[in-house]
């Protein structure tokens, strides 16, 4: 799928949005107008060598289109997985099987011939929010993604924060409840477990399996692709298990985020991802749950009268949907083109 392009207003640079289903290609220029986009599917099966050599060649279509009449800053590259930022080496990606200790940076570069810049997606996400979307105008932000699992990105200082080894923001598995169900990670009770896409059809099934939701048990014996969007259309139109389901969602969040914000005290958390589609069903819980578990979001929360413009304590969905990605991987190299400028002016 294409883009139809546009004419950038000034530099530009190329995001990458690489996922296990689809590899999303995108010019961006500096003002973050997205110029042209294209969206191919990633076909894992095939190996990695195919996978790089179909982005490579899709980065250099786009670059040849604009790079006439402006200037190319970089290639940023979201990618899911584990990032070690010492040497850019991809050292695990679940939903990239062979990529495991791939040097994905570096044979990208070689091939392409530029600077290029990898970022664990969800890190690219929270960028791209804190650039152009829901933290616009906030250099310190945290985002909470919730897809397939549970992600998330920390902005401080305008910069991702990465920690000692680029591991940093794994939020996914914080712990709600160190009794609860059984993660992948090897722990229990994680969020991951209760707020993502595959927690809201497990705890559905489990549901069904009590006699207790007979409308969503029909639903998901007649719908081939039940899941997470199935549950939340049920809870909208009013059937009570399936609001329940999404009342979970909320509690969880709500602790979850109240930790956040009690270690942080960041004036805004985002929430986004797929999931976060379905904020009005989990929201009135994630907040009722945040009013009590952390007092530092008691004493900031919005509403508050005397309280100066820019003091409260910010907790909303995320406003670029599936692009901010895209945004936040094309923001990385001009980031990087800006700091080498500002370098080179005061020498």
């Amino acid at each position: 799928m294409l883009v139809c392009p546009l004419m950038p207003s000034s530099d530009f640079s190329i995001g990458v949005d690489l996922g296990g289903t689809n590899l999303r290609i995108a010019a961006v220029d500096a003002t973050g107008n997205l110029l042209e986009k294209i969206t191919l599917g990633t076909q894992v099966s095939k190996g990695r060598d195919y996978v790089v050599n179909e982005m490579c060649e899709a980065i250099e279509s786009l670059t040849s289109r604009y790079q006439k009449k402006s200037t190319l800053c970089g290639v940023g590259i979201g990618i899911p997985g584990i990032i070690d930022k010492r040497t850019d080496m991809l050292r695990e990606s679940p939903n990239l099987p062979g990529w495991h200790d791939y040097p994905v940076r570096e044979e990208i570069s070689r091939r392409l011939g530029t600077e290029v810049i990898l970022e664990n997606d969800a890190n690219a996400a929270a960028f791209g929010e804190a650039w152009l979307g829901a933290g616009k105008g906030c250099d310190d932000m945290c985002m909470i993604t919730l897809g397939t699992g549970v992600g998330g990105g920390i902005v401080m200082g305008g910069r991702i924060w990465h920690g000692m080894r680029g591991m940093a923001g794994e939020l996914g598995h914080m712990n709600i409840d160190p009794e609860g169900h059984p993660c992948g990670c090897g722990s229990r009770g994680c969020i991951e477990q209760y707020a993502s896409a595959t927690a809201i059809v497990r705890m559905t099934r489990e549901l069904i399996a009590t006699g207790k939701a007979p409308q969503l048990a029909r639903a998901a014996h007649d719908n081939l692709e039940f899941g997470a969007k199935v549950v939340y259309q049920m809870a909208v139109q009013g059937d009570a298990p399936a609001q329940e389901i999404y009342r979970t969602v909320g509690w969880a969040l709500g602790i979850h985020i109240a930790d956040l914000v009690n270690i942080f005290n960041f004036p805004i958390y985002v929430v986004g991802g797929g999931v976060a589609s379905g904020w009005d069903a989990f929201a009135p819980a994630l907040f009722d749950e945040l009013r009590v578990r952390s007092f530092v979001y008691a004493a900031t929360a919005p509403g508050d009268a005397e309280r100066a413009p820019g003091k409260s304590t910010i907790v909303t969905h995320a406003l670029l949907g599936g692009d901010a990605g895209l945004y936040g991987a094309a923001r990385l190299p001009m980031l990087m083109s800006e700091i080498e400028k500002h370098v080179v002016a005061r020498r």
